[in-house]
């Protein structure tokens, strides 16, 4: 069923379907109670070609659910893709991981600086996606790096 979602998503345009995804998120995180809460949400971003392609970032609607129930900005310019990648969803875990190091790139300024910042995915893999775009952030002085993403594959 979580596969089918993020499917419709991804592939059909369903965007729906991340605000629903994301309004629940919120909840269940603030039930958690956070002790260092974020201060911005951050989208995995897509190549600019990637996003002509499909007309749209898959996870832009469950970022801004998520920000808008924790009262945080949801940023798209800070954190962008410098390289285009075919799709992953056809490769093994280990072609998924390799070449990503420096796919990343942030764009700051010193309003950015110590800022606590939630990147938010569609599937956690591997961990490669996560960890460059990590990378890239942590190039921001004093930034510091949470993450959720709407499914893990086995």
């Amino acid at each position: 069923m979580v596969q089918e979602l993020i499917h419709n998503l991804k592939y059909k345009g369903h965007q729906e379907i991340g605000t629903v995804l994301g309004n629940w998120y919120a909840e269940d995180l603030k039930e958690l109670q956070l002790e260092i809460p974020f201060d911005v949400v951050i989208p995995v971003p897509l190549h600019k070609r990637k996003f002509k392609e499909r007309g749209y970032n898959q996870v832009t609607t469950f970022g801004k659910a998520i920000a808008h129930g924790f009262e945080v900005p949801f940023n798209e310019k800070l954190l962008f893709r410098k390289v285009y990648s075919k799709t992953q969803s056809k490769k093994s875990l280990l072609g998924r991981s390799e070449n990503i190091e420096n796919i990343f790139d942030v764009e700051f300024n010193e309003s950015d600086h110590h800022k606590h910042f939630l990147i938010v995915d569609d599937v956690f893999t591997t961990g490669a996606t996560i960890e460059a775009c990590s990378r890239a952030l942590l190039k921001i002085p004093g930034a510091k790096i949470s993450m959720i993403c709407m499914a893990m594959a086995h």
